[in-house]
């Protein structure tokens, strides 16, 4: 059943989808729809605690007065409720914001990386098998760099920082991005 540009799966519907996504993105990991179905359909639970806590979240309930559409990221398909689709777009949207806050490459290393933080912050099953399909990925130097440094500084990074999802960061552009860091408790990734 489609609603608008949404589609309802059956639970065995959903469960390939996720499958197939998962083996797509890591075939070819530049695969942005596929990373957002996979997301979507494994991430229905760790959404609706994210809506929860935007909810009760002062800043975080702007989130009915915008109408975000970046072009650049794939339209959410398999979200049952506008809400839920809303959070699963907003989380595409923040991503970038993210690699600013924490000072990290768009690379495979700083991706993995920023995987690791949103899964901290969102739960999403979706970060976690990315984690595991970028390191995957790695030859050797580049594991022991992610294990070593990256691996540990992020799961800290995570747990320290406020709720970014709860952020309306929009009204936030305008500020020194070392005060932000500061008051929203980022500890930015290491140099090495």
């Amino acid at each position: 059943m489609v609603e608008g540009a949404r589609v309802r799966l059956r639970g065995w519907q959903q469960a390939a989808v996720a499958l197939g996504s998962a083996v797509g993105a890591l075939v070819d990991p530049r695969r942005a729809d596929l990373i957002a179905a996979l997301g979507e359909t494994t991430g229905k639970p760790a959404f609706e605690r994210v809506l929860e806590r935007m909810k009760r979240n002062p800043e975080g309930r702007f989130m009915g007065s915008r109408n975000f559409s970046p072009d650049d990221r794939p339209p959410v398909r398999f979200m049952e409720t506008e809400e839920l689709a809303y959070v699963a777009m907003r989380a595409r949207e923040v991503h970038d914001f993210w690699h600013t806050l924490f000072g990290l490459p768009t690379n495979l290393i700083g991706e993995s990386a920023l995987k690791v933080i949103e899964f901290e912050q969102m739960l999403l099953p979706m970060c976690f098998f990315s984690v595991v399909g970028g390191t995957a990925r790695f030859n050797d130097k580049q594991r022991s760099l992610f294990y070593q440094h990256y691996f540990p500084w992020a799961i800290r990074a995570g747990m320290k920082s406020t709720d970014l999802m709860c952020v309306y960061y929009e009204k936030h552009f305008h500020e020194d991005l070392e005060d932000v860091r500061r008051r929203w408790g980022i500890i930015p990734a290491p140099s090495i």
